[in-house]
Formats: structure tokens, sequence, C-alpha cells
């Protein structure tokens, strides 16, 4: 029962709103079916799977709101929902950000759920599985990994007419891959709406590859290196510039955006002119939502192009309050950005740097400056010293301090965007990048 039909949704959502009595009340429902399968050491360890479905509503009595939350779908279970939430309404305070609910909205349609997603068994993740544990046994390594699959839907409707439907499917998969005596250790990942087009062997090759090459690590000096950021490093960085990316934090002065005075660097150049950074819901390679959290339909929105800050994200009480259009540019969910790029693969990347440091993933990003957007964290399962365009040995872990502002200043190339943990990210190569210590990590 958890994948209703955008009609069947339809009538549960009409019947809810039929029993309100508030000013304004909005339902909202979704459903899930999900599978998962985890294995360590080359054996399957855990697998499970779910089947959700589940109904909220929020009723509004003036600047008042409540809401409710069911997962039994009758008559009388609805009708209780909507007199609990309105109930809880009249005994909340008044919300000084208030906004009144949404009227209908023209939502894009994009192209996000997938037959071949939406069928997977536990045969297929059985069979994933035993392709990625396979490779790895063949080479003498030990592997473990995480395989999710999910299909979904949401819908949503209002007092004012609002009405949205949306069906999507994501499946994704990471492999650590170490070697026997545990000095070696590779990762890759990858995620698609389409499980027909993941690899699981071949996502495990790339980081089988880097186990078998990290051993016999060596320890060179910290310091500002030239870097090669695979997307699978890069992301978390890019993403954490572009959820900072908040109207309400800049002109708060809370923000890496934030100038004396109360005004902000929005129009101005912040980073190298190659940097076009954007989130679009119909992009074929990384379909997005059609609303956000708001009801909001979601469109293009360019946010930095030819370096220069074109946009900041804005809630429809904080665009009121500044005098702008409710329509502005919602502030960006963490993750589905899109980064330009070149046709360039990585290895040919790799060519063109003289001495630098090739990283193949960031972990434990933690801030250290949110007004800068400083951040450290660590590097792991696979960092490598490059020479002359190739690559030399591998080398020990670092713990860095950077800023993603600052790295995207300091900016060399560009490689061609790769789709990892629901973004589209180009490898990128990077001067002065800072490594503080070593780190003991494999």
């Amino acid at each position: 029962m958890s994948l209703l039909s955008e009609s069947e949704a339809r009538a549960i959502l009409q019947k809810t709103l039929s029993f309100s009595k508030a000013d304004e009340c909005q339902v909202s429902l979704s459903g899930a079916r999900a599978g998962n399968l985890r294995f360590a050491r080359n054996t399957v360890s855990t697998s499970g799977g779910s089947d959700t479905l589940s109904l909220a509503v929020t009723s509004s009595l003036g600047r008042k709101s409540g809401a409710a939350t069911i997962n039994e779908f009758d008559d009388a279970s609805l009708e209780r929902a909507v007199r609990s939430a309105e109930e809880l309404a009249r005994l909340s305070p008044e919300n000084p950000e208030f906004m009144p609910a949404i009227g209908p909205q023209t939502y894009l349609e994009p192209q996000a759920h997938f037959e071949a997603t939406a069928k997977v068994t536990q045969e297929d993740r059985v069979r994933w599985a035993a392709a990625s544990i396979g490779h790895c046994k063949e080479r003498k390594l030990t592997a473990a990994g995480y395989l999710s699959d999910s299909a979904r839907f949401s819908a949503l409707a209002n007092s004012k007419g609002l009405f949205g439907y949306q069906r999507r499917t994501d499946i994704d998969f990471s492999v650590t891959t170490r070697t026997e005596d545990g000095r070696g250790s590779g990762y890759a990942l990858a995620d698609f709406n389409d499980a027909s087009r993941l690899d699981a062997g071949g996502v495990t090759a790339i980081a089988a590859r880097k186990a078998l090459q990290s051993r016999e690590a060596r320890a060179i000096e910290p310091g500002k290196y030239t870097v090669i950021l695979e997307p699978s490093a890069g992301v978390t960085l890019v993403n954490l510039m572009l959820n900072a990316m908040n109207a309400r934090l800049t002109d708060e002065g809370r923000s890496f955006l934030s100038k004396a005075g109360g005004a902000s660097r929005v129009g101005e150049k912040i980073v190298d002119e190659r940097v076009n950074l954007w989130t679009d819901p119909m992009n074929a390679e990384l379909p997005g939502n059609k609303w956000g959290s708001d009801g909001r339909a979601q469109r293009r929105t360019d946010w930095i192009q030819g370096g220069v800050v074109k946009n900041v994200g804005y809630t429809r009480f904080w665009a009121k309050q500044q005098g702008r259009d409710e329509n502005a540019a919602p502030p960006p969910a963490f993750g589905r950005s899109i980064m330009g790029g070149t046709d360039t693969p990585l290895d040919a990347l790799i060519k063109g740097v003289k001495r630098g440091v090739l990283v193949t993933r960031l972990w434990y990003i933690r801030a250290v400056d949110p007004q800068t957007l400083l951040y450290t964290g660590l590097t792991r399962d696979g960092t490598f010293f490059v020479e002359n365009g190739e690559i030399k040995f591998p080398v020990k872990n670092f713990r860095f301090n950077e800023s993603p502002v600052i790295m995207l200043n300091n900016l060399e190339a560009l490689g061609r965007p790769q789709r990892v943990e629901n973004s589209l990210i180009p490898p990128m190569v990077l001067r002065d990048f800072t490594f503080s210590s070593l780190s003991d990590a494999v």
C-alpha cells in the first residue's frame, strides 16, 4: 500500500481537507518501499527493508499552528488527526514568523522515477554484493559496503487549492576495500535514479585498485600543496558552501557573504571565473524534486555564475521582511548541487600536475569558523603523491584546514563532472591547499 497513485493520493488528501474547520489546513502524504544490504569482511552482515506510508496534517488558526501525523487512513482516523491538529493549534503560541499557505503552483515534471529501481529485489541486492565481494576475494582484499534502494512518492494539498504529486527512485552503493595487512585502503561510490546503471563490480574495481596502490604509504611534510580532489573528495565542501548561501544569514551578518554595515557580496565575484554552481530539478543526470520544503515550485537557480554570486536563498518570511517577491529563490537544500566542468577526464588532469597530492576522499569534516567557511577534516582511503603527471607513491593521510571559498579561488583546472552523493561535481586541481598535520588513518 506504500506506493499510491496520484488519484489515490489525491482522494486521501481531499478527504482529509474536507474535515478541516481551521482557517488554513495543509496535508502531506508520503510513502516509500526501501531495501538495503550491508556487507563486511567479504560477508553479508545485515539486510532489511521497509514499507511505510504516513500522513501529516498542519492546521492554522490565525498565527497559531498545530500538527498531527498518522498512518491509518479510514475516515475516522483522518478526521481524528485533523481535530488533533486543530486542538494543538489552539494551545500553541502565536508564531511571529507565520506565513499563510501558498496557492496553486505550476510544477515541473522531472523524470526521477525508474521502474528498474522500483522493481529491485533482494536477489538483485545479493547479486550486486556478490560482484563486489567476488572482485575483492580474487585480489586477496577485504570489502565492506552498503547498498540501499528506494521507490517513493510524496503528495501535498492545502485549503487554498494547492496540489502536487511526485514519484522518485534512488539507488546508492559505496564500498571500502582493504588489503589483508590493513595497510592499503580504497573507496568508491555511485548513486543513480535508474538501478540498471549500477555496476557494483566496476565501482569495486576502482576501490580495489586504490587499496592495492596505497600500501607502504610514505610520510611527507604537511604544508600547502597542489591537490587533485576527486569528486568524492570535493563534493562535501562544495555543498557546505552552497548550503551557506542563505539570505537571512547574509543580511544578519552571519554568513561568508556578509559585509560590514549590512551589505552583502551578492553580485560580486568571490571565486575563480570558471566556477559555475547551480541547482536544476530538470537535469537529466540529477533529477530533483518538484517542490521544496514550503511547497514552492522548484526551478533552475544559478547560485554562482562566472565566479559571481547571483542568488542567495530566501524563505517566504524573509523575502517578505526584505520587501522581495515571495517567489525569490528558496534556500538550497544540502546536496543536489551541479558544478560545471570540462570534458577532461581525471587521468588527464593528473598528467597536467607537476607536483601535488591526489585525494580520493575527505571525511570527518567539521566547521572551524562558519563566518569564513573554514573547515577541517581528514583524507582517507587512497592519498597519493603526484610528480610530473604520474602517481609516484601513496602518502600518509593528512588533516586539512581549508575553506571552499579560498580553494575555489585557487582553481587550476576542472575535469568532467561526475554524480556523487546526489550532486554533480567535477574533479578539481587546486593550488595551495592546506594540510596542517599528518594522520594515522588508513
